[in-house]
């Protein structure tokens, strides 16, 4: 699951790893709504990212479900490296689609100190194989952010850069993998409160 909205998702900015970017009072709203969402799945466990964003959320959704959350660098947010902290049109103008460029694995990223996609699904599969081996036959929730979520997808779905790059996932929205016998499926994308999808809306 991504985080609620963030101060740094309306101001957009590339907030990376800075501590102290909180959720927004509509990001806290989004965790309430998504924790009441999840009842029908009975959590065994979270676990989150240490970011202030997600850990937030996680405790919300951890209160609402009676369940303990656990913190976990694996899911951490994207190392920004040189571009932490900048705007996305100040990026966009000095280096080109940058986003772009991550998915496609080009060393520019990595010569501004950005953290790769690699690297990215690396931890994440890390993660993943910790929780089928800890949490056999259990419903369990991982907050984290939008980088690490596509990661996991694209390791499903074999997607391509420009197909990552279009995929945008919703902040509080559930991304559902199911795993049998070592392989996995994607059973939802974005999954939220119906009410939070345009074409519900009056």
């Amino acid at each position: 699951m991504r985080h609620g909205q963030a101060i740094n998702n309306t101001k957009r900015l590339l907030a990376g790893r800075t501590p102290g970017v909180p959720l927004t009072k509509t990001g806290i709203d989004q965790a309430k709504k998504i924790a009441k969402f999840l009842k029908p799945f009975h959590l065994s466990t979270i676990y989150s990212s240490p970011i202030e964003r997600a850990k937030v959320t996680a405790e919300i959704v951890a209160e609402h479900n009676s369940i303990d959350f656990h913190i976990d660098e694996r899911l951490n947010e994207l190392d920004m490296g040189k571009f932490t902290g900048m705007e996305y049109d100040k990026i966009f103008k000095s280096h080109g689609n940058v986003f772009l460029k991550f998915y496609q694995g080009e060393l520019e990223i990595a010569h501004q100190g950005v953290e790769t996609f690699a690297q990215v699904k690396k931890r994440i599969l890390g993660m993943v194989d910790h929780v089928i081996k800890e949490h056999v036959d259990e419903n369990v929730l991982l907050v984290t952010h939008m980088d690490p979520i596509k990661a996991m997808i694209s390791t499903v779905m074999d997607l391509k850069p420009n197909s990552l790059f279009e995929l945008i996932i919703e902040n509080a929205s559930l991304t559902v993998f199911k795993e049998e016998e070592g392989k996995f499926s994607v059973s939802a994308i974005n999954a939220m409160d119906a009410e939070r999808f345009d074409l519900f809306q009056q």
